[in-house]
């Protein structure tokens, strides 16, 4: 097959991921009004599937003996969300919301207004996880990723969950499952699973032909379509008046994604062939939960992000790819 067939399979293979995990996101929506979790919680326990996509990338990666597809998926992946997110939940809360009077003061105050616990609740846990990878890969006494990393990583994201749902219970809601919906799900789950083994495959095939490293492939062509699809539901959330939760689920998926996507690709003990484009990357990973942490309080009645804010975040990955082009791959 050519590498514009591959392209194709690539792109219809990250929609049937998503997909599934749309289906499967339905039973998870449901137990979270059934056990009364709050917005930013519930983006939490929500991420368990939304992020699935790139959990099951990175088994099949591991699987398939080409690790660095899902290292760089991993890293590629959380670096552009977040920016992306953002500028997506901006401007699609740039209308009236009949649910949210107060909404016409953030639209005056050019804000996309959230709520501050995102902050405790996801961002900084967030931070606390990307620290702990760091301490577990860059120390040349133990680089790269073994079994025991990912053994810790797990435990890192079962008390990020246990934190979050914590501290974002209320009182729950009665709720009705039907036979649609189960078969939906089980669907979803299979969506899922093909979806990730042709995405591994299609960028086996696209890093092979273009003759590029399996890493780079996996930032900067699987990472990327991995998060294409967010792009569509952060809009239609934000659009529906749920605000905090359209932009704040990402930190969330990510976490899913440092954590317990990390973990295959430790069990098979991936090394970091290349060192100073890993750290470069986990650095810019480290950056954008960072900003995202300072920015948010605007002041004591009113937290989010202005405009300015919003394209503070796109020019740092712009910066991101300047310092990827010229110092790291010195493609020019």
């Amino acid at each position: 097959m050519s590498t514009w067939l591959w392209a194709g399979v690539l792109v219809v293979a990250a929609w049937a991921a998503h997909w599934g995990a749309d289906q499967l996101l339905t039973p998870l929506k449901m137990l979270r009004k059934q056990w009364g979790l709050t917005a930013s919680a519930g983006a939490t326990f929500l991420a368990i599937v939304t992020a699935s996509p790139e959990v099951a990338i990175n088994i099949t990666s591991a699987a398939r003996g080409v690790s660095n597809i899902g290292l760089g998926n991993l890293l590629g992946s959380n670096i552009i969300s977040i920016p992306l997110m953002v500028t997506i939940a901006y401007f699609a809360s740039r209308k009236q919301f009949k649910n949210n009077p107060k909404h016409q003061q953030h639209l005056d105050a050019n804000l996309l207004a959230l709520n501050k616990r995102s902050v405790s609740v996801l961002s900084l846990p967030y931070l606390g996880i990307i620290a702990l990878v760091a301490v577990l890969t860059l120390p040349k006494a133990w680089r790269g990723l073994q079994p025991i990393d990912g053994w810790i990583m797990l435990g890192a994201y079962g008390v990020f969950l246990t934190h979050a749902i914590v501290k974002g219970r209320k009182e729950g809601e009665k709720v009705e499952w039907t036979q649609k919906k189960i078969w939906l799900s089980i669907a979803g789950a299979f969506a899922i699973a093909a979806g990730a083994f042709f995405i591994v495959k299609a960028t086996e095939n696209i890093v092979s032909a273009l003759g590029i490293s399996e890493i780079v492939g996996g930032l900067f062509i699987t990472g990327i379509m991995t998060t294409a699809p967010e792009v569509f539901k952060t809009w239609s959330v934000v659009k529906g008046g749920e605000v905090t939760a359209g932009t704040t689920s990402v930190i969330a998926d990510n976490a899913i994604t440092m954590t317990v996507a990390f973990f295959p690709l430790a069990l098979v003990s991936t090394p970091v062939q290349d060192f100073q484009l890993y750290w470069v990357n986990l650095a810019f990973v480290g950056l954008m939960p960072l900003l995202y942490s300072l920015f948010v309080h605007q002041s004591k009645d009113l937290h989010g992000f202005s405009r300015w804010q919003v394209f503070v975040f796109d020019g740092a990955y712009l910066a991101y790819l300047f310092v990827m082009a010229f110092f790291v791959l010195k493609l020019f």
